[in-house]
């Protein structure tokens, strides 16, 4: 019976819709723009990104896919996560992506945006033969090869440049990856880049062989009790965050529900080029027995560090280099100077729906890092050594999932995040989480939901909701509510603040749809100076956001959009942002472009706004000053083996005869950008 409901539901599908028309609706800019609702510069979105696009070009089977990976795509809430999971269990393995359909939480806009990340294939076939085999044999592969560079001349490449300012290397940035993966089973890449400004040289002394930044990973999943093995560099995810997380943990927006909790999935190859948020070495998991899994790493790495010497000649740092750019002589001084290792091993639990863990992660300099001394960075990480340990908790019963970590840095501080997700009905998500972290809690490699940059110093209580009035209307919020009990840079005082955001959405159809967003955000800040003497004041920032998608033909495409913005500290200030962007596809070509107007009176109205770019590249720049902002994106497939991509951004400023500062500068009110990336498949 189940066989002839599903060749019907099937015929019937194809019919009306098609299966690859459906894989088309969904836009990845489009699902990481209403991720990214809350503007925070301090979020490494260009990682989070590419991992949703990776997983986006790499579906995972929905007969392999578990609760925690479904979690990562931002796209369930827990109810329906529960729901998919509950009916593969009584019905058995998914023979079709449309039996999703008649799973009654799983709406329609739900499930075309979740069949871009989930697939059905026949495992048993692919693992009859060779590791070897499979991946030479394997279609999921591609090679990538960028450039782009800024075509007006920066003054850091001027003859006339100081020494100390001067770029060694050219001003092209220089981007190469290879990948070949299979969900579940392998995945072996490398990434290369040189980043502008930098030389490609053979320097052993700075441990520089080649481009300025070389990462590379091999992985092999699911061989019996092995079910992860990783040797290069990889990234980490476990429990919520606050001793290990990777970017597959985003903080406060207009997904108010399902963002809130993070999901534990261990260790990922890592294949960004953002060169300070992975860890170099080993990782495994090994599964004890079927409830008991151990995960442990060890990494060993340089990172570059603003290098110190007192008076007895000991070395010591001052800070950890985070840009990873090489380009004066400071820059390359201060490059691969310190030495970090890392060890960590996490003793997992899995009873029915509940989930718990043991984390003991310890971080090392071969250097101590000795921090120049200010008000607010007091207690802040001193010395060569920090150790820290946690506990992790997960529950999760029909329409509800509690989670909780609790950590602790040895002979320091602590932090606790705990929270709960619930179903109240089809149609009402809410979320409400505590986090309570200490001034002298440190780790080097959380991702935890906070209001700092990191998890220290802080309390606070969230709450996020989401409601669906029906297939046209919802609604989604939060309101949080943060408190620091020390100082905090550039709030030199004890100090409360909150921040709230609702967002309204309709869609009127399925080629239209709108929605409007309110955000605002109160904190102190420090207004003036005085001898040693710091006077604060409360500073209020409200976004406005109005924007409108239309699907004008199967091939053409449009948004408008209006972002507003207004800063109330000592003086009322503001700042907009007006766009127009047009999506053209034709066969094997897509062009994409936009043409947008901002004015803001000053850094603090900056708009972010996010662009399309080449495949696996992120453009999320602020938008700041008077002036116009326009690029356009071309794409084409020469051959289903060979797609070509060439992007020109151009901004011209009305309010200004140069445009940057330092060895950035331009010279002129008007910057382009060209950029070329080709994908080959082997």
């Amino acid at each position: 019976m189940r066989i002839i409901f599903l060749l019907l539901w099937i015929a019937i599908a194809a019919r009306c819709m098609g299966q690859e028309l459906i894989r088309k609706e969904v836009d990845l800019e489009r699902l990481v723009d209403e991720l990214l609702a809350g503007q925070d510069e301090d979020f490494n979105y260009e990682e989070l990104y590419e991992n949703l696009a990776l997983l986006l070009a790499q579906p995972t089977d929905i007969n392999q896919i578990t609760a925690e990976q479904l979690r990562t795509l931002f796209i369930l809430n827990e109810l329906q996560i529960q729901a998919i999971l509950d009916y593969r269990e009584k019905a058995g393995p998914f023979i079709s992506l449309y039996e999703l359909q008649s799973i009654p939480q799983v709406d329609k806009q739900t499930f075309e945006r979740l069949i871009q990340f989930v697939t059905i294939t026949d495992q048993q076939s692919m693992l009859n033969r060779s590791l070897l085999q499979r991946i030479l044999s394997e279609q999921n592969n591609y090679l990538l090869l960028r450039f782009d560079r800024t075509l007006e001349e920066k003054s850091g490449y001027s003859t006339s440049a100081t020494t100390a300012s001067r770029y060694r290397g050219s001003a092209e940035r220089l981007y190469t990856r290879f990948r070949v993966s299979r969900p579940g089973d392998f995945s072996i890449g490398f990434t290369a880049e040189k980043d502008a400004g930098e030389k490609i040289e053979w320097a052993p002394d700075r441990k520089q062989y080649g481009p300025g930044f070389l990462s590379f990973h091999a992985q092999v999943l699911n061989k019996k009790k092995i079910k992860n093995l990783i040797v290069g560099d990889y990234q980490a995810q476990f429990g919520q965050g606050l001793v290990l997380g990777s970017a597959f943990g985003i903080g406060k927006n207009a997904e108010a529900v399902s963002t809130t909790r993070r999901a534990t999935i261990g260790f990922m190859p890592y294949t960004s080029a953002y060169e300070a948020g992975y860890l170099r070495g080993i990782a495994a998991s090994y599964q004890v027995t079927k409830s008991i899994a151990l995960h442990g790493l060890l990494s060993s790495r340089w990172r570059d560090g603003n290098l110190i010497a007192d008076s007895s000649g000991t070395s010591g740092i001052t800070s950890l280099g985070t840009t990873g750019l090489h380009r004066t002589g400071r820059e390359i001084a201060n490059q691969n100077t310190v030495q970090e290792n890392n060890a960590a091993l996490v003793i997992a639990g899995k009873y029915k729906r509940l989930e718990a863990g043991i984390i003991v992660h310890q971080t090392k300099f071969d250097k101590p890092l000795q921090r120049n001394t200010t008000l607010y960075n007091q207690f802040y990480f001193q010395g060569s050594s920090n150790t820290n340990s946690s506990l992790y908790f997960n529950y999760n019963y029909r329409q509800v999932a509690v989670f909780s970590e609790v950590a602790y840095s040895w002979g320091h501080g602590a932090a606790v995040i705990a929270g709960s997700m619930v179903s109240l009905t089809p149609a009402l998500d809410v979320a409400l989480l505590h986090r309570n972290f200490s001034r002298n809690f440190y780790s080097f490699y959380s991702n935890a939901i906070s209001e700092n940059s990191t998890p220290q110093n802080e309390q606070a209580w969230y709450w996020g909701w989401k409601y669906t009035f029906n297939k046209k209307y919802s609604a989604s919020g939060y309101f949080d509510w943060f408190r620091f009990k020390w100082l905090r840079y550039r709030g030199y005082s004890p100090s409360e603040g909150n921040e709230w955001l609702l967002r309204l959405s309709y869609r009127h159809s399925r080629h239209v749809s709108f929605f409007a967003q309110m955000r605002e955000e109160s904190k102190i800040r420090n207004q003036a100076t005085e001898t040693n003497l710091y006077y604060t004041a409360n500073g209020i920032k409200r976004n406005y956001w109005l924007n409108a998608d239309y699907q004008a033909t199967p091939s053409l495409s449009l948004r408008t959009r209006a972002q507003f913005s207004s800063y109330d500290f000592a003086t009322h200030t503001h700042g907009m942002v007006l766009l127009q962007d047009v999506n053209f596809q034709r066969k094997r070509l897509t062009i994409s472009g936009r043409y947008a107007l901002f004015e803001t009176d000053n850094y603090d109205n900056r708009l972010y706004v996010f662009e399309k770019d080449v495949w696996l590249a992120f453009a999320f720049p602020a938008y700041y000053g008077v002036g116009i902002r326009s690029y356009i994106l071309v794409q084409y497939q020469v051959t289903p083996a060979v797609t070509l991509w060439l992007r020109w951004a151009r901004t011209t400023y009305s309010n200004t005869d140069t445009i940057g500062s330092g060895s950035e500068t331009i010279q002129g009110n008007t910057r382009n950008d060209l950029k070329f990336q080709a994908r080959f498949r082997l």
